[in-house]
């Protein structure tokens, strides 16, 4: 499709909801015809304010009292989000509310089922141009009709497209400044969030919305997974536009028009390395080559140096507290989830006779509300990730690497003391079935991860992994207890299947039918791996010297 078709499309469709003479105080007037440099920094700033605070939801975000906006909404403006829907939210509001142009892909469409998780990604079919077509546009209804539109399906284009309607988004480059406030990353497996910080040594720290409409914050890494280039997972930025064929009314407000997108190669800083690697070369992601001023690293370490500049150095014991301390706020995260299926009392309800079609992003409300698979699934795989930078670390402190900036002398002890205060710090207590206080450390809950039940019939005890005399108290009946017998080997995988059929009986999980998970979890105790690190020392003058 040509672009006079795409804007052809997208005239048709102009904003239903967008009548000549908006009411009240709450009209969007357009008054610039594109966000420039100072508009993208105000929107990074609004979105670092927010993720500043401590607001648990959409509307709690927008009347918190760091939104210097909030005093110009309507009373009772309540706007709920999910993942996918909170960074259209947040970059529409900020729209409105500085006289700026929107238009976001209103539709999508694709092969292969289910369009938030197909194999082949989407198309954009539909764009929908937030217009004044003269007396103001309803912002309040234009910000519901958009939140009714996308979803985590439309951030499913081929970052590579340049062909037809372009997707609202762009691949950029890894590089300072790039990756900032306000910039979105997609995971693949059907979760969206948006960056509000990013410190001095790269690593991004992102907001994120749930199908409770409750947001929390947390680190990027391994737990967003690489993604091939036609599925158009990782880092994304908003892709720039400009209001064209408008003119401007007696106060200088832009009416009419429609917006043009910039192509792919007329954006600056567009790069498609996080999908091909350093070299360009690669068509799969997971065997991409990434290397910094000639120095080879994994896929999350080329993110951060990359985007801090090119700072290598890592201290390892402040690496580890900072990834406990993401780990914890997700371990807190999924306890919300659990505590809302329990509240429901699916613990008491019988087990149905089959799983869903897909553990992962099923149809069934109840499942996709109250269960937690994909969500413990990023839970395990950042854990992972944690184990193999921690191993990485301490075999590159050994080694005297440069890279380890670390000024003690005895690495083991002071990683074995920071890892017990952090842990000790991040505790969850949930009530047992008989009403007793459970309180579990951030070690307690690494060494049950691979218990922790996603199913939401199940028990709170299971759900928290307990064994021994904790579990006694579970309400589990016979039949409960082989489901979740049955179950651990889709316990033990972090890799998300959203293609794969899986609507299982229990005894195809006995039989452990294909695609029934694995029979051995990943290494993820961090303290064994510490605890048995060995003795080593830097080597000093003092010491050949003296020997």
């Amino acid at each position: 499709m040509g672009k006079a078709a795409a804007f052809m499309i997208a005239s048709a469709l102009l904003l239903a909801a967008t009548p000549a003479g908006a009411r009240g105080a709450y009209v969007w007037r357009i008054t610039k015809n594109h966000w420039s440099q100072a508009d993208e920094q105000g929107f990074g700033r609004f979105i670092q304010v927010l993720g500043n605070t401590d607001c648990s939801s959409s509307e709690s975000c927008l009347r918190n009292a760091a939104n210097p906006y909030r005093k110009l909404d309507p009373p009772g403006m309540d706007i709920d989000t999910d993942c996918a829907k909170w960074p259209y939210l947040a970059r529409a509001y900020y729209a409105w509310h500085n006289g700026l142009p929107f238009s976001y892909v209103s539709a999508v469409n694709g092969e292969g089922g289910d369009l938030r998780y197909n194999k082949t990604g989407n198309r954009a079919v539909a764009r929908r141009d937030v217009v004044d077509r003269g007396g103001g546009i309803d912002g309040p209804n234009a910000l519901r009709t958009m939140m009714s539109e996308v979803y985590s399906g439309t951030y499913r284009i081929d970052a590579g497209e340049h062909r037809g309607i372009l997707s609202d988004f762009y691949s950029p480059a890894l590089q300072p400044g790039t990756i900032r406030a306000g910039t979105v990353v997609y995971d693949v497996n059907g979760h969206v969030g948006i960056i509000y910080k990013v410190d001095a040594d790269g690593r991004a720290y992102y907001m994120d919305a749930h199908p409770d409409f409750s947001i929390s914050r947390s680190g990027y890494g391994a737990q967003f997974g690489q993604s091939p280039m036609r599925l158009g997972g990782g880092v994304k930025n908003w892709r720039p536009f400009k209001l064209v064929g408008a003119h401007r009314d007696g106060a200088g407000n832009f009416i009419g028009g429609h917006m043009a997108y910039a192509e792919n190669d007329q954006i600056p800083d567009f790069s498609l390395v996080q999908y091909t690697g350093t070299d360009g070369k690669a068509s799969d992601p997971a065997k991409a080559h990434f290397s910094y001023n000639g120095i080879d690293l994994g896929f999350y370490e080329y993110v951060r140096v990359a985007v801090s500049g090119g700072r290598m150095d890592f201290n390892p014991v402040y690496e580890l507290k900072e990834t406990i301390q993401t780990m914890c706020n997700d371990l807190h995260d999924r306890a919300q989830f659990v505590d809302q299926a329990i509240a429901e009392g699916f613990q008491n309800k019988p087990h149905p006779a089959r799983l869903p079609d897909n553990i992962y992003g099923s149809s069934n409300q109840d499942w996709e509300n109250y269960s937690t698979p994909s969500r413990d699934a990023r839970l395990k795989a950042a854990a992972a990730q944690f184990y193999r930078d921690m191993h990485d670390m301490i075999g590159m402190w050994i080694n005297r690497d440069p890279r380890i900036v670390y000024d003690g002398n005895f690495l083991k002890q002071d990683l074995q003391a920071a890892y017990r205060k952090d842990s000790a710090a991040c505790t969850i207590t949930y009530l047992s079935s008989d009403k007793r206080p459970i309180t579990m450390t951030y070690d307690d809950m690494i060494h049950r991860l691979f218990r922790m039940s996603f199913d939401p019939y199940d028990c709170i005890e299971l759900r928290w992994g307990a064994s021994g005399g904790e579990a006694q108290s579970c309400t589990n009946d016979s039949n409960k207890m082989r489901w979740y017998e049955a179950e651990q080997r889709l316990r033990n995988q972090s890799d998300r299947t959203y293609q794969a059929t899986m609507s299982f009986s229990i005894a195809d999980l006995e039989a452990h039918r294909r695609g029934s998970g694995t029979d051995n979890p990943a290494d993820i105790d961090v303290k064994s791996l510490i605890d048995n690190m060995g003795d080593q020392v830097p080597f000093t003058g003092m010491a050949a010297v003296g020997h």
